[in-house]
């Protein structure tokens, strides 16, 4: 487990025996799974458990602006997306 980013109380994390597509997982107050590039191209969230809407949104803004800095990080640890 790499953290990547730390924000508003909350790990972003990529596991380094994880699976495609790119994705984060974030701890803290709950839990969540974003893929980093959803079908539009954008970061699409896949679940969030016991995290409130407010944070979500402020999560998921937060990967909006960060997508191609966590997507270089997904691809030094898990090698060139495909």
């Amino acid at each position: 487990m790499v953290v990547i980013h730390r924000a508003y109380g909350f790990r972003y994390v990529i596991y380094t025996a994880d699976h495609e597509p790119a994705h984060i997982h974030v701890t803290g107050s709950g839990q969540a799974k974003i893929n980093l590039t959803g079908p539009d191209g954008r970061p699409e969230a896949v679940y969030f458990i016991g995290i409130k809407r407010p944070d979500q949104r402020r999560l998921m803004a937060e990967v909006i602006e960060r997508q191609d800095e966590f997507l270089a990080e997904w691809e030094r640890i898990h090698g060139t997306l495909d």
